[in-house]
């Protein structure tokens, strides 16, 4: 009894608060990829090759983009600086290798979650940051409203994608019949589709938007109001690392979380300083240590969004109103918009 009331005796886990973080030795297992990542000094993102609004190179050969912006964030939440990347392209068919055999630390490809990929590989799909879905581009002068009337249409199609089984599954069940035109890569089916090699060019919506601004006359073709498929993206790591696949997941959704709560690149330092909002003080570090139950700073997300901004920063000016692809948001709205959306920051306690 006189142990048990002794000065300097060991919290037990009973007498933590319930929404207490762990202490740092009672967190996960040390990570091998934060360890190679902190020893090389940057990231390995494993991008798309070229497509605009996700990744590609502007004219200074700078990487811009949704997802390069993501991979920005991961390495600003790692490693305090949101340069320290190398962007690794990848083809579709080199995606999961490249990250299986560690030339990259994280995949941020434009790339969908579906169950054959996340239990039937040795891969961990840790989020969404895009919800998309399949449409079809084509050409005004066709004069065509809806993809039902694409019965017997040449088709073109990236090969060896979910996206060539979607178009076969939309056939299927409503007995058309189309020409498959097939492609290695989205640029080939573009392509393809410039030299009217196809009546149609199927993939994500997202990607066919962007597709159409780097046509000679982007007005004179038109994506159908059709969407055939659910088409989640969002980041890859390999599985059997825990607390890289957390430092992952909770860098999306903070960012996610950080819009909804009015943090931004322009005000997140007046806030780290002055917000009352406990929310607020959890998200920047300053109350808790939520930061060290995954081996990094407290400070992990204030770097990340004093470096590319929150979800809506990031969606605006690859995607949205102030980029030339000029999405809606659409399902990519927060939860709590008008029209609501699908995105929904989970909480930080």
């Amino acid at each position: 009894m006189l142990a048990a009331c002794g000065d300097g005796e060991p919290e037990r886990e009973a007498d933590r608060a319930p929404d207490a973080p762990l202490p740092a030795e009672e967190a996960a297992e040390p990570s091998e990829t934060l360890a190679a990542v902190r020893a090389r000094g940057r990231l390995n993102c494993g991008v798309h090759e070229g497509l605009v609004g996700f990744a590609y190179t502007d004219n200074r050969g700078q990487w811009r983009g949704f997802d390069v912006d993501f991979c920005r964030a991961t390495a600003a939440a790692v490693l305090g600086d949101p340069d320290a990347v190398r962007f690794v392209p990848l083809a579709i068919g080199d995606r999961f290798e490249a990250l299986a055999d560690g030339r990259i630390d994280v995949l941020w490809r434009n790339t969908s979650w579906t169950m054959g990929r996340d239990a039937g590989e040795r891969m961990e799909f840790v989020g969404v940051n895009y919800y998309d879905g399949q449409g079809f581009l084509v050409r005004r002068s066709l004069a065509l409203t809806s993809a039902a009337e694409l019965d017997g249409a040449r088709i073109c199609v990236q090969s060896n994608s979910t996206t060539a089984l979607n178009l076969q599954d939309y056939f299927a069940v409503r007995n058309l019949r189309y020409e498959p035109v097939m492609a290695a890569s989205e640029e080939e089916a573009r392509e393809a589709y410039v030299a009217e090699d196809c009546d149609a060019f199927t993939g994500d919506v997202s990607a066919l938007a962007a597709a159409r601004t780097m046509l000679g006359n982007p007005q004179a073709h038109a994506i159908l109001p059709d969407v055939i498929s659910k088409e989640p993206l969002g980041p890859v790591v390999r599985r059997g690392d825990d607390q890289w696949a957390d430092i992952v997941r909770w860098t999306l959704n903070a960012l996610i979380l950080a819009e909804e709560l009015g943090v931004t690149q322009e005000n997140v330092d007046q806030l780290a300083e002055n917000s009352p909002d406990p929310r607020i003080q959890r998200l920047l570090g300053v109350q808790d240590g939520f930061g060290s139950m995954m081996g990094l700073s407290d400070a992990w997300l204030h770097d990340a969004i004093a470096g590319v901004g929150n979800y809506g920063e990031i969606f605006d000016r690859n995607l949205g109103a102030r980029s030339s692809v000029n999405l809606a948001r659409g399902l990519n709205a927060q939860w709590n918009a008008s029209p609501r959306g699908l995105m929904y920051g989970l909480p930080i306690r």
